[in-house]
């Protein structure tokens, strides 16, 4: 396990405290059609960090084609219909260039800075000239509204139980998932990022903001600088 990471509940369990059979459950709500209109149609998108193919099936479904990167080979051995490529996405180098590189599940907020910056360097090395680069961040009050839960509309409960300050930034984070028949606890380090971080962050690797997708700002284009 990477430090400050860890879970608990059936089957494997990454070494980023992720559940391989939890991820496999849940579900991907609008977020496939939030890239879906803001993209090409048929665009070929790099999926970095695609875990069991959660939107990567859904995205196959609405005609693009994708390459997907996780480090997890149980979590890739989920994903259908996609080149699959195992391995870091810090050190990722395909020498290719893809209409879209997308970074979701709040992999921007990496507790350590280092690895941040290659997950942006990985974005801006592998997208087209005239392509975007879509990232996922937290909500600006992600660690203030703690603890909360939200109950989905398929019948599990997600809970984000404590969001715990530990210096230099970073919060440790615990979430729960509860399902009629089975809980799930994930464990991890997150870096909170203000709007004008963020937008630094970007700058540094060569990207810019072309605009945001979401009001909450969630969801976000950029592009080449």
């Amino acid at each position: 396990m990477r430090v400050g990471h860890r879970g608990t509940g059936p089957g494997v369990i990454t070494p980023d405290g992720c559940a391989v059979e939890l991820y496999s459950r849940l579900p991907a709500g609008a977020e496939p059609d939030i890239i879906a209109s803001a993209v090409p149609a048929g665009a070929h998108i790099l999926e970095l960090g695609s875990g069991v193919g959660r939107m990567t099936h859904p995205l196959r479904e609405r005609g693009f084609t994708v390459t997907a990167v996780d480090e997890s080979a149980e979590m890739l051995e989920r994903v259908r219909g996609a080149r699959t490529i195992r391995g870091p996405i810090e050190e990722l180098d395909l020498g290719e260039k893809f209409d879209v590189v997308m970074l979701a599940s709040f992999l921007v907020h990496t507790a350590d800075l280092e690895v941040r910056r290659g997950l942006l360097d990985a974005c801006a090395r592998h997208v087209a000239k005239d392509g975007c680069v879509l990232v996922q961040r937290e909500g600006e009050d992600y660690h203030d509204r703690v603890p909360r839960e939200r109950v989905d509309p398929s019948g599990f409960t997600v809970r984000i139980a404590s969001s715990e300050p530990i210096g230099d930034g970073v919060h440790e984070v615990r979430a729960e998932y509860e399902f009629p028949d089975a809980a799930w606890t994930q464990t991890f380090r997150a870096r909170p990022l203000t709007r004008k971080q963020f937008e630094a962050a970007l700058t540094e690797a060569g990207l810019r903001v072309d605009r945001y997708l979401t009001e909450d700002r969630i969801w976000v284009r950029a592009v080449p600088a």
